[in-house]
């Protein structure tokens, strides 16, 4: 019989947990959990609570708990090939159809390779390293910098926590680090009083040519931005923002690097979220739905406009000093490869736009007029309630009231797990795109009844 009181002793005296509090963590102050097994959209933990996980881990299970196929696919590469590197020329089977396939059936077209990493915090640090490159063997060693977007994320390093525009991963690491600036979030809700969504598109380009147009367009190399942004508030862009973006990138010579680590491999509705909203990269970031976090696996898409540069600098300057240990993973494609056979085989894209649109239209129909509930917002399998104090003047919530929390803690009480996002009093939303109607009633119906509770409160 497992000891989970001996588990707990020594979760809190050794083990170092992310984003946690750590004093009412070690203290027990904090309740802990141990997640013990784990089933289609659903999860359970060791006191044998049975959760339905409205988001996915952090996004990422996109093909659901528990598919056996994956763990197959792990088993047999493990006793095959467990590891060898990839350096100077060295490959494997699976990393050699992993990269076909990306290329071939899941990228936006002019996509050429791909560089494997672990997460996409360190995807998006080689993301950097290869756009300095870039403009040091084309002879511009002063066009360096990489415009980002306030409530932007990017990862949690030094570089890529400089690029997320969140106060939180900035406070006591002095960040970010010069090079690294941050315009506009595409958030309509939150326009100037006046302006209409064209309007706003405009406002939102026209900052991005001032910014650059301030800092000087020979020192600024690339802009990165997620499709949809996630951890900022679950933000769709308004109609025409990437449109209107990429004509001010295109101006200057300014690359454009998609974050798609939490919106590729289905999750609003297409493969890519370049697909779905028109966006043309020059580099792609990708992780979670790689491998549905079966196995930690990110992927860097290089566009051919980089390629081309990398292939003819490399005649001249020799190999990129870049790399990691275990860039291209055997195991880890196994995985990637087994994730992708089961998303292509089951249609899991569509599903994502089918039950992801009904989801989102449940979630209209529900709460748009509810007295707590200022915006309804989502697209795919990606929605987000935010609240606030006064919904027709936009007023929000005295931050100390904790509102987003306690809907997610009201949540959790009935059954169903939802983020309360880090900016602002939102709560998201980001299912297995396994999700079924039936499921998704469910989780309107949980979400329904906690926002309720919570507007009795503080309303």
């Amino acid at each position: 019989m497992t000891d989970y009181a001996k588990l707990f002793e020594d979760d809190r005296a050794h083990f170092m947990h992310p984003s946690t509090h750590a004093h009412d963590h070690a203290s027990g102050a904090l309740p802990g959990r141990i997640i013990t097994g784990a089933s289609g959209v659903r999860i359970r933990d060791h006191q044998g609570r049975e959760l339905l996980d409205a988001f996915a881990g952090l996004y990422c299970v996109n093909i659901g708990y528990g598919r056996t196929e994956v763990a197959d696919a792990i088993h047999a590469q493990a006793t095959q090939l467990a590891y060898y590197h990839t350096y100077v020329g060295h490959s494997s089977e699976a990393i050699i159809e992993l990269s076909a396939r990306i290329i071939r059936d899941w990228a936006p077209a002019g996509m050429k390779k791909v560089y494997y990493g672990l997460s996409g915090s360190d995807a998006n640090e080689t993301q950097v390293k290869l756009v300095r490159y870039y403009n040091n063997v084309l002879g511009r060693p002063q066009k360096k910098k990489i415009i980002s977007r306030q409530r932007g994320y990017h990862g949690s390093g030094i570089v890529t926590g400089s690029l997320t525009g969140l106060a939180s991963f900035h406070q006591h690491f002095d960040l970010p680090v010069e090079g690294v600036k941050h315009t506009l979030c595409p958030h309509f809700y939150k326009a100037p009083a006046g302006m209409d969504e064209a309007s706003f598109v405009r406002h939102c380009a026209q900052e991005l040519e001032n910014l650059i147009l301030a800092e000087g367009p020979d020192t600024v190399a690339a802009f990165i931005g997620e499709p949809v942004m996630g951890t900022g508030g679950i933000i769709v862009p308004p109609k025409g923002y990437w449109e209107a973006i990429q004509a001010v990138l295109a101006k200057y010579e300014v690359l454009l690097i998609a974050d798609e680590v939490v919106c590729a491999f289905g999750r609003v509705g297409d493969k890519m979220g370049s697909q779905r909203y028109g966006m043309r990269p020059d580099l792609i970031t990708t992780a979670k739905g790689l491998t549905s976090a079966y196995a930690p696996l990110s992927a860097v898409i290089v566009g051919e406009r980089v390629w081309d540069v990398i292939d003819s600098a490399s005649s001249r300057e020799g190999a990129m000093g870049h790399g990691w240990t275990y860039s291209g993973h055997p195991i880890c494609a196994a995985a990637a490869l087994a994730n992708l056979d089961i998303l292509e085989r089951e249609n899991i894209t569509a599903n994502a736009a089918e039950v992801g649109g009904y989801l989102n239209q449940q979630l209209r129909q529900t709460f748009e007029g509810h007295p707590l509930v200022g915006e309804v917002r989502g697209d795919g399998m990606l929605a987000a309630l935010e609240f606030m104090a006064d919904r027709e003047a936009r007023t929000p919530f005295d931050s100390a009231l904790k509102v987003g929390p306690k809907v997610s803690a009201a949540c959790l009480e009935r059954g169903m797990i939802a983020r309360a996002m880090p900016h602002g009093d939102i709560l998201g939303f980001a299912p297995p795109l396994v999700l079924t109607r039936a499921e998704a009633d469910e989780v309107v119906g949980i979400a329904k009844a906690a926002v309720d509770a919570v507007a009795a409160e503080v309303l």
